[in-house]
């Protein structure tokens, strides 16, 4: 059973999503990605409920899906902000107790910034998808081409049908940060030797906006135990590899004893 809802960080709305697995410890909690939101998962929410037994919640950032608009541009560390400002309200928010992070790209990004800066006891383990902990000159290329895609096909519509208003926020607020040149400078490699719960990786064999060397300093510098899973897939693990994604991560659960 999926259940759909709002709640209010100060005077943004964020909506949200709960999907009941029977057991609500540790609650599996979505981070999504750059042009994600709730609905964007897809069935991935209700899969990942049912295989691990686990509750799972998730919500839409600001500016996209059902959630409160911004105003752009956005800063250029959205990320720490979103982990360290917007996260732990969240949390709070929706009375959300023992948990594993379960990010996708920038939601990966947010898991690894709050972990790694707060050591949160509430935190059992991370499973980061499509993860990225610093620019590369692949992804730039490929968010450049996004731009270009965006404004020549039918992808503004496509996405409307998830972002509605939100649309045109959602998607420059992503593509103007990852393309402007400060951006270049950015890393949030300096929080992966804080994380000491257990980490799952999780990436496409063919993403087409990074490289391998993202896993690589992930399972180099982490301190905890970390183990990886390749999939054959792009950039979106959870929604081409849905199956295979859910089973990978029950499995790490369920390894790793991560049930309370």
């Amino acid at each position: 059973m999926s259940e759909s809802g709002f709640i209010s960080v100060g005077a943004t709305k964020l909506e949200t999503l709960r999907c009941e697995g029977g057991r609500a410890a540790p609650t599996l909690v979505l981070l999504h990605e750059g042009l994600g939101c709730c609905a964007m998962w897809r069935q991935f929410p209700e899969q990942l409920a049912e295989a691990t037994g686990l509750d799972v919640f998730a919500y839409s950032r600001a500016g996209y899906g059902a959630s409160s608009p911004i105003n752009l541009p956005r800063a250029l560390d959205y990320h720490t902000r979103e982990a360290l400002d917007i996260l732990p309200q969240v949390l709070e928010g929706a009375a959300i107790g023992d948990c594993i992070l379960v990010g996708h790209s920038d939601g990966a990004s947010i898991a690894i910034v709050y972990q790694g800066e707060k050591a949160d006891p509430r935190v059992r383990g991370l499973v980061l998808m499509a993860p990225h902990v610093m620019t590369e000159k692949k992804s730039v290329l490929t968010i450049t081409e996004a731009g270009d895609i965006f404004r020549g096909t039918n992808l503004r519509e496509r996405l409307a049908r998830y972002h509605g208003d939100n649309v045109d926020g959602a998607f420059w607020g992503w593509r103007d940060a990852w393309v402007d040149p400060m951006f270049r400078r950015w890393s949030i490699e300096q929080h992966l030797g804080s994380i000491k719960v257990p980490v799952l990786t999780i990436r496409g064999d063919d993403d087409q906006y990074s490289t391998a060397q993202h896993v690589l300093r992930i399972n180099a510098k982490v301190s905890g135990p970390v183990k990886h899973v390749g999939l054959p897939c792009q950039h979106s693990p959870p929604t081409e590899a849905t199956d295979d994604c859910v089973a990978a991560i029950a499995d790490y659960i369920r390894e790793r004893g991560l049930l309370n």
